[in-house]
């Protein structure tokens, strides 16, 4: 990113066409500034780490219970945790954890 110095904007890419090269604009004062080095900019990508919602079978272990039935194997109790994951205005989310061994289905509640 460049910035004007005459008023400060972020400075515009105008494309080369014709026999004009390559050159930064400002789109508010007439400042004008030709390319003379190729512009190149890699940076790499950095995937955010997805963490489970229930994690590790400790974290179960306090965990609060409620009577809810399980979609898959119909159990009748399942750990849950509620969080925010939308704007402060809309409800909290709540997330739910089978309590039978076998089981073990995460599901949530919007």
């Amino acid at each position: 990113m460049e910035f004007c110095p005459a008023c400060g904007m972020l400075l515009q890419i105008q494309p080369a066409t014709g026999g004009n090269r390559l050159r930064l604009f400002c789109p508010t004062c007439p400042y004008v500034c030709s390319v003379k080095n190729k512009i190149v900019k890699k940076a790499r990508l950095v995937k955010k780490e997805v963490e489970p919602i229930f994690s590790g079978a400790d974290a179960m272990k306090f965990a609060p219970k409620t009577s809810t039935t399980c979609p898959r194997c119909h159990n009748g109790e399942a750990y849950y945790k509620q969080m925010q994951i939308r704007s402060a205005d809309e409800p909290m989310t709540t997330f739910y954890k089978c309590c039978k061994e076998d089981c073990q289905f995460e599901w949530r509640d919007d």
